[in-house]
């Protein structure tokens, strides 16, 4: 299956990204079919210079049949290439992931020991009558 999608440059923590048509098979930054565009997040998002199309070779791809990933499907839909993708909700990704884990553990013992709680109390009642 051909995807469009990112494949990572530049150098260590200097991210410049290239729009690529791929296999979905290859790796990220491994082979692919033709560079369509690049991306370089480290640039406002009011400099044009941040993203560069080749809009007629991404309109071919994309009528053979190549998917864009969600990243790339987003900055086609900036350009008004394809529809931009509906909003994800993650609420918890505000949250680290140690604090998240911890969350998770605290809320298990607590339903445990409220179900744990109620049936000792019914019993109790009845054998005091």
């Amino acid at each position: 299956m051909l995807k469009l999608r990112l494949s990572m440059g530049g150098t260590k923590k200097r991210p410049v990204y290239k729009i690529v048509v791929a296999d979905s098979k290859f790796p990220r930054d491994g082979r692919f079919i033709e560079k369509l565009g690049f991306f370089n997040p480290l640039l406002p998002k009011e400099k044009k210079e941040r993203i560069g199309l080749q809009t007629d070779r991404i309109k071919y791809w994309l009528s053979q049949g190549a998917q864009p990933t969600t990243r790339v499907a987003r900055l086609l839909g900036e350009h008004e290439l394809v529809p931009m993708p509906a909003k994800g909700n993650n609420p918890m990704k505000a949250i680290p992931k140690k604090d998240r884990k911890k969350e998770d553990k605290e809320e298990a013992p607590k339903a445990e020991e409220k179900k744990a709680d109620a049936p000792k109390e019914a019993p109790k009642a009845e054998e005091k009558k």
